[in-house]
C-alpha cells in the first residue's frame, strides 16, 4: 500500500494520549514507507501526525481548501501541499490519493470525512480499507451507535464489520496497510 489518508482533529483534545497516538502513527507511516495523506493543517493532531512523519523522513501530502490557507493554518513544511477550492474537493482528492483510511479522534470535520468515506464504500465508489484508531475508547459511543443501527435494520452487519477498529497504532496500520503486525 503506497498511501493512507488520516482524518483527525485540528485540536489536541483533553488527553495526552491523543497527541502521543498521532505522533506514533506519523512515525509508523515513515518507517513503513507509506505516504501520509491528510488535511494539510499544522493545527492540533493534524500537525502532530504530519510533523512526526516528516521528522522520521516520511512523505506527507496535505490537501487543504484555499479558505484555510488564507486563514494561515496550512502546514507549509510538507512534502507536497495541494490547495483546492472547497471541502468537497478536498475530500475527493484525499480519497483519490489514498489506498486506505484511518480516523483518529476529532470533531465534526473528522466525523464528516469518516462518514463520507464509509458511505462511498457502502455504495461501491471504492473498496479501500477504513480503520478507527480508538484511542482511550474515544470512538466507543460511535461504535455503539453503529451497532444500534445494525440492530434496528438501518445498517447492514457487513458494512459495520468492514470498519477496522484497533486501539494500537501499529496493529491498525498493519491491518489497514496489509502489512505484518
Amino acid at each position: 500500500m503506497r498511501s493512507v489518508c488520516v482524518f483527525c482533529g485540528s485540536g489536541f483534545g483533553k488527553r495526552q494520549a491523543y497527541t502521543d497516538a498521532a505522533a506514533e502513527l506519523g512515525r509508523l507511516f515513515a518507517s513503513a514507507g507509506v505516504r501520509l495523506v491528510y488535511g494539510g493543517s499544522h493545527a492540533g493532531l493534524m500537525g502532530v501526525v504530519a510533523d512526526a512523519c516528516l521528522a522520521a523522513r516520511g512523505e506527507v501530502v496535505g490537501v487543504i481548501p484555499r479558505s484555510m490557507v488564507e486563514r494561515e493554518i496550512a502546514h507549509l513544511g510538507l512534502t507536497e501541499l495541494r490547495i483546492v477550492g472547497s471541502m468537497h474537493k478536498r475530500k475527493a482528492l484525499m480519497a483519490e490519493l489514498s489506498d486506505g483510511f484511518i480516523a483518529m479522534p476529532g470533531g465534526f470535520g473528522t466525523f464528516d470525512e469518516l462518514f463520507e468515506i464509509l458511505t462511498w464504500r457502502q455504495i461501491g465508489i471504492h473498496n479501500k480499507p477504513i480503520g478507527l484508531l480508538n484511542v482511550e475508547g474515544y470512538f466507543d459511543p460511535l461504535l455503539a451507535l453503529a451497532d444500534h443501527a445494525v440492530d434496528e435494520g438501518f445498517l447492514r452487519a457487513g458494512h459495520r464489520s468492514g470498519l477496522i477498529v484497533e486501539t494500537h497504532s501499529a496493529r491498525l496500520m498493519a491491518l489497514v496497510a496489509g502489512m505484518p503486525a
